[in-house]
């Protein structure tokens, strides 16, 4: 599976120059976690968390203790690009979906930016493999069998069991057309592992 299978598109994306409120309206309205900041020119300067723009929002309450509460230090951050990373990790539409885990737990983060030819294209998040993994077996089955069919409009054919993502073929159409349909199998998103049976 691949990046462009599960990613969102278009991207919503700010500037380095909205307000910070701005941004975190953006953000809750979208129900995201995380957002590409673009300058003028579309090009991918950074990227804005929830945390980010939590960061110096608020002030110790006095309710919280006994103790007499400290005036803050200056005035909250006002625009994006002063509470923004700069240092952005992306993927490709092509990017292998078993890279994309390993570098959202590498970096720990819940999402990353899809970036083709120097251009944000989407956002692809933990949320949205959790939604491939959710689907149902009978969809995936369903999936599989147009993949099949596409590919194979007028045979051969091949008996199709999906059981908790897992895929099974059955029945023989020779070597080659064989190993096209499991490859074609393991393109539908959702589907980890597909095993071929030969005859019935």
């Amino acid at each position: 599976m691949l990046v462009r299978d599960v990613m969102s598109t278009p991207a919503v994306t700010v500037s380095p120059d909205d307000p910070v409120r701005e941004a975190v309206r953006v953000l809750y309205s979208h129900n995201i976690t995380a957002a590409p900041v673009v300058d003028d020119s579309g090009t991918l300067v950074g990227i804005v968390s929830e945390m980010d723009l939590l960061q110096g929002e608020f002030q110790p309450d006095p309710r919280a203790t006994v103790r007499a509460v400290p005036d803050a230090s200056g005035p909250p951050p006002h625009l994006v690009e002063e509470v923004m990373t700069r240092e952005v990790v992306t993927v490709s539409p092509v990017t292998d979906a078993v890279r994309l885990v390993g570098l959202l737990v590498a970096k720990r983060v819940k999402s990353l930016p899809v970036v083709q030819h120097d251009r944000v294209v989407g956002m692809v998040s933990r949320r949205d493999l959790m939604a491939m993994l959710a689907r149902s077996d009978e969809k995936l089955r369903k999936d599989v069998l147009a993949a099949l069919r596409e590919q194979y409009p007028f045979g051969p054919r091949w008996e199709v069991t999906v059981r908790d993502g897992v895929a099974e073929l059955r029945g023989h159409a020779g070597v080659h057309h064989d190993q096209i349909a499991d490859l074609l199998a393991r393109t539908v998103p959702g589907i980890v592992r597909v095993r071929h049976i030969a005859g019935h």
